[in-house]
């Protein structure tokens, strides 16, 4: 069945779940017309239009219980990156996660049912830049608690790794885009920093930007409001890496000035600013080739720490 003839509580899918041509995610998606009304009864749960676009491998729509409260079901693909996105969110509950009320693994899914987070206002929208950045502040200082122990989540070396030897093909196809050198060495931090790590490890959401944050007030007048994380990756380890989801998505701050801007990002965090530029270095090679600017920024780094 085509993604467009895939109904689910009638309803067509999301945008990006439905434009999703990775193999895996087109078999579990034809399983969602059976697998959500299932939950929603098992749950006593109605449901509305799911959000739209929507995620590239998960159906979410606001629904309401049995008691008439207004909630979020999120149906996902339990893919590597988000694999323990429930116990993440579970652990964080009480440091700067939305409310997870249940939570369960079913197969190749995982279903979270969480609080409605009111109004939900994305930190991106939010128009001055520095207020960004000192909300972002505040609330990973928040998340970064102690990696819990006998828990379920993987150590970031593991991913960057990963994403290591991923960047490496990618970038041997494209000879030029950055000097050999500095590809041997972005990759060799990219690898090098988390295993190097000697500090505490904490539990990293990191996929931490500006659209996964959301503000959420508790008596509706604004001011008596917090920042709330939905939809982390999480692992565990150096508090570092998590800076540099948010850093990549403000692309033209960071080619105006990437190492002042990581520099002052560092302190309002309490972070060693060396570190987070090395980080950021070694983050914009291995991105290179798939973000823009990418290896633009990680010249300007380069040239910047050879000048200093």
């Amino acid at each position: 069945m085509s993604p467009s003839e895939l109904l689910v509580l009638g309803r067509p899918l999301p945008p990006l779940l439905a434009a999703n041509t990775h193999a895996p995610v087109a078999a579990w998606r034809e399983g969602l017309p059976t697998l959500v009304p299932a939950a929603l009864e098992e749950w006593s749960l109605s449901a509305g239009d799911p959000y739209l676009p929507g995620g590239s491998a998960s159906w979410v729509a606001p629904v309401r219980d049995a008691e008439g409260r207004r909630l979020v079901l999120k149906v996902t693909m339990s893919h590597d990156e988000a694999r323990d996105e429930a116990a993440g969110m579970t652990a964080w509950q009480g440091h700067g996660a939305a409310t997870v009320l249940r939570s369960e693994e079913r197969g190749s899914t995982t279903l979270l049912l969480m609080e409605e987070v009111r109004p939900g206002t994305p930190l991106a929208e939010l128009p001055d830049p520095a207020a960004q950045d000192e909300a972002f502040a505040a609330l990973v200082t928040r998340l970064h608690v102690p990696a819990p122990t006998g828990g379920p989540f993987r150590p970031l070396a593991d991913m960057c790794a990963w994403w290591a030897d991923e960047a490496q093909e990618r970038l041997d196809r494209m000879p030029g885009l950055l000097p050999a050198h500095l590809v041997a060495q972005g990759l060799r931090l990219f690898r090098e920093l988390p295993r190097e790590w000697d500090g505490e490890p904490v539990l990293l959401a990191t996929d931490l930007h500006p659209h996964n944050i959301l503000r959420r007030e508790h008596g509706g007048t604004g001011e008596d409001g917090d920042w709330v994380l939905i939809d982390p990756k999480p692992y565990v380890g150096d508090p570092h890496y998590d800076l540099l989801q948010y850093l990549l998505n403000h692309e033209q701050r960071l080619l105006t000035d990437p190492s002042g801007l990581v520099r002052d990002l560092a302190r309002r965090t309490g972070l060693d600013p060396h570190r987070a530029r090395d980080w950021m270095f070694a983050r914009c090679v291995q991105e290179a080739g798939e973000m823009d600017s990418a290896a633009e920024i990680a010249l300007r780094l380069a040239e910047e720490e050879g000048a200093g």
